[in-house]
């Protein structure tokens, strides 16, 4: 039976710690329940870590707020064991297209290629997203949820954090190692510790209106600049599940944003849209102003800022849920490393400075779409006007044009926990270091599988490309690393597979994609973190390079 995901209350339970004489320690506590602050947890916990889950409310979002996750995003989800449901569940699609007025400007297909597991994007209500998120949760050892539990205090010690947490029964103390704060963009643990963030706030206001109806329209992202149904304005146009539409006008920095959410004024612009015969009703409307902000820092002390906390984009382009989730994917394995002892603490301040890499380039892109949608002058409107013109036959002006680039993963390319390719290890492809793996079809044991599905999981995989398994005998040596490993054999499909020591696998690349991908040839080695980035390849398997690039990755060296 499928769950009312907008309806659904949890249950709040009284905490031990109202009747404790001291506090208990625990290695994390995650404040806020939406998609970052499940996908942290569940993430801790599925690597052994004990993680408490606090909320201040008992139940999922309001509305559908973010609705498009990207294939990086679902890669994750698929990792903590709830992708598939919202795959199924959501819109898949590749395509986009861009009009100016009333005429079709060009076509863009965000995964052309065959051989991934995961679309492009899914379209799929924010609500859905935790609630399954929060099923995953609700199923995970090691993960305790507690609903109706408000943070009111921070008080920050040499070796934990403890929170004063309000509850229905009185407020207690909440002591943990560290604390990931996911508890959105007017964060109060941002607030208690007295920090902010700083950027740019745009003159400009969008309506959102999620429509219920019959539509033949495809599923696909449609963009208008200046349409005859609401000149000199843009509007979005995406297709959700369950016969649900989003558009988004915009209104200019002069409408008033409690007046336009009057139906009487949102059903006339959607009429003006779709016609006056189409029936419709109106699910859920919101008005947002556009804001570019960041805190200066992710990480304070053993307080470290996730998602919306920490960074905040304007919407076209999809970067807030997925820069968010990625957050928590980069940060989980780090804590879990740390606090086991197989990690110095400095290893957190790679979380902080790579993900304030991944949020300046998320800004940066999402100001620019956005001063390409609202341009602030006639001489700006001139310009964004031919460019969408000449987009239409000139291939070169499509990459200027911009109605929200979409969201693709950070590449770390400067990382610190990055090994540089040895002089004479050239390669050809998109997997340098600092790059999240890319997926491909395998089989394992003679069956059909996805190359992704085999590395993560909290440890260090070591990928090595052959004409057959006998030729992997002398990666032995790995099997001793300090640091949990596991790897992977690709071989041609059909290629003989003989015994292997524990911890390797063999795969066969069904397709020879993933050798092409990872533009390899045999004895090409590939080291990937927890978080599936590239950190480090060589043309030839060393074992001393492969340790101590693990050492790096983990800042033991």
């Amino acid at each position: 039976m499928q769950i009312d995901f907008q309806t659904l209350r949890f249950d709040y339970e009284r905490a031990a710690e109202h009747d404790a004489a001291t506090p208990a320690l625990y290695p994390v506590v995650v404040v806020g329940a939406g998609p970052v602050g499940l996908a942290t947890a569940i993430d801790l916990a599925q690597q052994g870590v004990r993680t408490v889950l606090v909320d201040n409310d008992d139940k999922l979002s309001d509305g559908s707020r973010a609705i498009c996750f990207a294939k990086r995003t679902l890669e994750i989800f698929d990792r903590l064991g709830c992708g598939a449901p919202m795959v199924e569940k959501g819109v898949s699609w590749s395509v986009g297209k861009v009009f100016l007025q009333d005429e079709l400007v060009y076509t863009f297909d965000l995964l052309p290629e065959t051989g991934h597991a995961r679309p492009a994007f899914i379209n799929l209500q924010q609500y859905y997203v935790e609630g399954y998120l929060a099923e995953r949760a609700r199923r995970t050892d090691n993960l305790q949820m507690r609903w109706k539990s408000n943070v009111t205090g921070v008080t920050q010690h040499d070796d934990y954090v403890e929170l004063q947490v309000e509850t229905p029964d009185g407020a207690y103390p909440l002591r943990a190692q560290y604390v990931v704060a996911a508890d959105g963009s007017r964060s109060p643990m941002r607030k208690a510790l007295g920090l902010d963030s700083h950027g740019r706030t745009f003159k400009d206001r969008f309506l959102i209106a999620d429509v219920k109806m019959k539509a033949p329209f495809p599923a696909e992202r449609w963009f208008w600049f200046d349409p005859p149904f609401h000149r000199n304005q843009s509007v979005l146009l995406h297709r959700q599940p369950d016969d649900v539409w989003r558009i988004d006008f915009q209104l200019g920095w002069d409408a008033d944003p409690v007046a336009e959410k009057a139906p009487e004024r949102v059903i006339p612009r959607v009429k003006a849209l779709l016609g006056e015969d189409v029936e419709f009703e109106l699910e859920w409307v919101s008005v947002y102003t556009f804001s570019c902000l960041r805190m200066g820092e992710f990480r304070h002390g053993r307080v470290l800022f996730a998602g919306d906390s920490a960074h905040g984009v304007s919407p076209f382009g999809a970067r807030g849920a997925n820069s968010g989730v990625q957050d928590a994917d980069n940060l989980a394995w780090k804590l879990r490393l740390v606090l086991n002892g197989d990690a110095p603490q400095t290893l957190l301040d790679t979380y902080a400075s790579e993900r304030e890499f991944a949020a300046d380039e998320n800004i940066r892109n999402s100001t620019r779409a956005t001063d390409f949608i609202t341009p602030k002058s006639a001489v700006s409107r001139l310009f964004r006007d031919a460019t969408l013109k000449l987009a239409k036959d000139c291939p070169f002006a499509r990459r200027m044009a911009n109605s929200g680039r979409l969201s693709v993963p950070a590449v770390l390319r400067d990382s610190p926990l990055n090994t540089a390719d040895r002089p004479g290890d050239a390669f050809s492809c998109a997997m340098v270091p600092g790059a999240t793996s890319t997926d491909a079809p395998v089989r394992v044991a003679g069956e059909a599988a996805w190359f992704l599905a085999q590395t993560g999981g909290g440890v260090f995989t070591g990928v090595y490309f052959c004409a057959s398994a006998a030729d992997a005998e002398q990666l032995s040596a790995l099997a001793r690393s300090p640091i949990p490993m596991r790897t992977l054999i690709v071989v041609p499909r059909g290629a003989t597979s003989e015994a292997l020591p524990p911890g390797m696998q063999v795969i066969e690349d069904a397709e020879g994609i993933v050798a092409q991908r990872f533009d390899a040839q045999p004895g090409t080695f590939y080291l990937l973190r927890p978080d599936q980035h590239v950190c480090a390849r060589w043309r030839a398997f060393d074992a001393a390079a492969v340790a101590a690039a693990i050492n790096r990755a983990t800042c033991n060296g």
